[in-house]
């Protein structure tokens, strides 16, 4: 045994230790967990048609008007066991609200053979040119020490700027096929019906297959209600964002992705603005994210409160990015957890969950903003009032931050990296 090997099993044993002199009891992972992810889309969140495949199709719904609002509806059922009596199986049986039938099957993938990578030699790779620049922070202009530069050269040839990346936002998924021994999820090829823009997810669902106990719950908790946002140009050349509040709403994250074209029509800065007023990366944001989390990162100003009903972007940003600026708005909603056996009252109470089950809601919507006849039709009610808006928007001190560059920054270079982003105040 090495010496690695005793100190682990000594810190588990002290740990158990601990566990019994204050009296609670060890509790066992369960065998199953189940995980939905419902969200309402609008704007140019909500479009869907050409060359979406079909299980996306299934998970943002169909039909109707382009720029109406949708409900989006992600499942995921991971096992502990291995199928019983043949391939894996399991439905998910929806209240009639839902209009996607009796059930919907939760399919497992099948992994197929991995071909030989391709030798770096033969990559059709070019390194990228341009910068990302930075900004956050809700208010009328940036901050000294505003925008952050990030050269894209320099992060593909590794020299990534030191404090990138924080934790502070995670990414709470815990079911995955990576994470089970079995594995079942919708939307998927096997389902031939959508989720509907009048689905509703309120009553009694049932989860059932092969490899993992039956699962009974009622629901409370619909899709939340749709984002409508407003913009008006300030004439400081900052843009006040304006949107309607949402009720079941714990905290609010604003974006935008912008970019300023070469005389070669190619894009050669990218504009990056979070409405956080700290400096902080988190993927989770562009998640769902549980209330209890969303609490801890309004708290730090990572997140926007859910009183909050505006967000002014500085000037420095439109300037930046004078021909394209996509907008990205979300609202993290509520959390439904159940759990069988419930826990027992006594802590000292043994207690072996067989399964759990979660829901989370989120609400997003997106836009472009400057574009003429763009905002009012991606933001469904939107509105672009010029100079005409007299109200202004006092900023509070600032301590800023950013978030969602991991993606960013990993698209523009073609490759994987990951990292976290952040968001926050409001004016």
């Amino acid at each position: 045994m090495t010496r690695n090997s005793m100190r682990l099993i000594m810190a588990t044993g002290a740990a158990s230790v601990v566990l019994v002199g204050l009296g609670v009891a060890q509790t066992a992972a369960p065998i199953a967990r189940y995980e939905m992810r419902a969200g309402t889309t609008s704007g140019m969140m909500g479009m869907k048609g050409g060359g979406m495949g079909s299980a996306m199709s299934m998970a943002f719904g169909g039909g109707g008007n382009r720029n109406a609002p949708q409900h989006e509806l992600w499942l995921d059922l991971g096992s502990s066991r291995a199928p019983a009596g043949g391939p894996p199986k399991a439905d998910h049986f929806m209240p009639a609200g839902a209009k996607l039938g009796p059930s919907v099957p939760l399919k497992t993938p099948v992994k197929g053979p991995v071909g030989p990578e391709e030798p770096p030699e033969k990559r059709d790779f070019k390194r990228p040119k341009g910068r990302i620049l930075i900004f956050w922070g809700c208010g009328e202009h940036a901050p000294a020490g505003q925008p952050v530069i990030i050269d894209f050269a320099k992060i593909a040839a590794g020299q990534m700027p030191p404090g990138l990346w924080t934790s502070s936002v995670p990414m709470e998924r815990r079911v995955s096929y990576a994470s089970s021994k079995t594995y079942g999820s919708w939307p998927n090829d096997d389902s031939k019906v959508a989720v509907r823009a009048d689905s509703s997810l309120i009553g009694a669902h049932k989860v059932a297959g092969n490899y993992s106990p039956e699962m009974t719950f009622t629901l409370t908790k619909d899709f939340m209600g749709a984002l409508r946002t407003s913009t008006f140009a300030q004439p400081s050349g900052a843009t006040l964002l304006r949107w309607n509040p949402l009720p079941d709403a714990t905290g609010y994250h604003a974006s935008l992705i912008g970019g300023k074209m070469d005389k070669g029509s190619e894009m050669n800065d990218m504009v990056w603005w979070s409405s956080s007023a700290t400096r902080e990366f988190g993927g989770g944001l562009s998640d769902w994210l549980s209330p209890g989390t969303v609490a801890r990162l309004v708290t730090s100003k990572t997140v926007l409160a859910p009183a909050t009903t505006t967000c002014m972007v500085p000037a420095e940003v439109k300037a930046a990015a004078p021909q394209f600026q996509m907008v990205t708005l979300y609202a993290y909603g509520p959390e439904e957890s159940f759990v069988y056996p419930p826990r027992p009252a006594t802590p000292k109470t043994p207690w072996k969950p067989e399964w759990t089950a979660n829901i989370r809601h989120r609400s997003m919507t997106g836009f472009l903003l400057g574009m003429p006849g763009m905002e009012e039709e991606s933001a469904g009610n939107g509105r672009n009032q010029g100079q005409q808006q007299q109200q202004q928007c006092q900023p509070k001190p600032k301590k800023r931050g950013f978030g969602g560059l991991g993606g960013l920054i990993g698209g523009a270079l073609g490759g994987a990296v990951s990292g976290a982003g952040g968001s926050g105040d409001g004016c």
